[in-house]
């Protein structure tokens, strides 16, 4: 296997490759790594990624997480992820070529039955790498030059977090922050629903919730909790009222925000229903939410 660049080394491509030879190499184009045993330990990175309750603990603890499809990769790595490896079935080859010449990673090719025992399910995008994760910023930091962002208790549906994420790139939200019993934004799930929008929007966990409100206080923001509140005022009100900088708090997919979170936040703001339906789906709240506070919708 060749060594692995230091963290925020290198040097980058037009698409955030690393364009340095690859040790030995020259940089020119070179053949991926065959590999015929599932159980190849090389292959360690890609195995059961369909066990939820395994991946969601292993990818934190060994500092990865995984991107599929050309698109995502090429996302993850012109957002400045070093890539671990790489592994393809032969259809791809061609369209990675650019990829694994600028990588010093080592670039695995599998056939698709040998890559669908190895990874637990049919891999359809044919292409796979395991990315090193960053390490998080502090919540100060990332609030300091932001100016709406959006704040996540208990949302534990990758699905909906992937396409929180999305949400929150299309319409402009600076930032995101994630209670500390959040899903992984990085998990696989999440990152191929958000077509990458995680690997784009700044985003870190609170240490404390809902503590972290005061995080947000301090640093000037009005604190407005999406809830089903007797007190909430509509979204198009408070939305109206323009405050300098605002950070929305979305509630988990059943149970919604907690009281002491509504209690803690600075309003309770409600997006109003027609047709005897009470609520969104938290993402979908989201979205509109996003964009009836943004420069949009003035």
């Amino acid at each position: 296997m060749t060594a692995r660049r230091a963290e925020g080394t290198g040097r980058t491509g037009a698409q955030g490759v690393d364009t340095a030879a690859p040790e030995g190499g020259t940089g020119a184009a070179r053949d991926p790594i065959s590999v015929e045993d599932p159980g190849d330990p090389r292959l360690g990175d890609y195995t059961g990624l369909t066990d939820v309750r395994l991946r969601r603990v292993r990818e934190p603890a060994e500092g990865l997480f995984i991107a599929e499809g050309e698109k995502v990769i090429r996302r993850a790595l012109a957002a400045g992820y070093e890539m671990r490896s790489m592994l393809l079935t032969p259809k791809w080859a061609d369209a990675m070529r650019d990829v694994v010449a600028g990588t010093r990673a080592p670039v695995y090719s599998v056939g698709p039955e040998a890559a669908e025992r190895v990874t637990g399910y049919h891999v359809h995008r044919g292409a796979l790498a395991s990315m090193r994760r960053k390490p998080l910023p502090d919540p100060a930091d990332l609030l300091a030059d932001a100016r709406r962002v959006a704040v996540l208790e208990a949302v534990n549906d990758h699905t909906n977090i992937g396409a929180l994420f999305r949400s929150a790139a299309a319409l402009g939200m600076d930032a995101v922050l994630l209670s500390p019993d959040c899903a992984d934004p990085l998990y696989r799930r999440s990152v191929k629903v958000s077509m990458g929008a995680v690997l784009q929007v700044p985003w870190t966990r609170l240490e404390s919730w809902p503590g972290g409100i005061d995080v947000l206080r301090e640093a000037g923001y009005v604190t407005a909790a999406l809830a089903l509140d007797e007190n909430a005022v509509g979204l198009g009100e408070f939305a109206a009222r323009r405050h300098p900088r605002t950070a929305l708090i979305l509630g988990s997919e059943g149970e919604g925000l907690r009281p002491s979170t509504v209690a803690a936040a600075d309003v309770a703001v409600r997006i109003p229903m027609s047709a005897g339906v009470d609520s969104l789906n938290v993402a979908a709240a989201a979205a509109v939410a996003f964009y009836a506070t943004g420069p949009a919708a003035v």
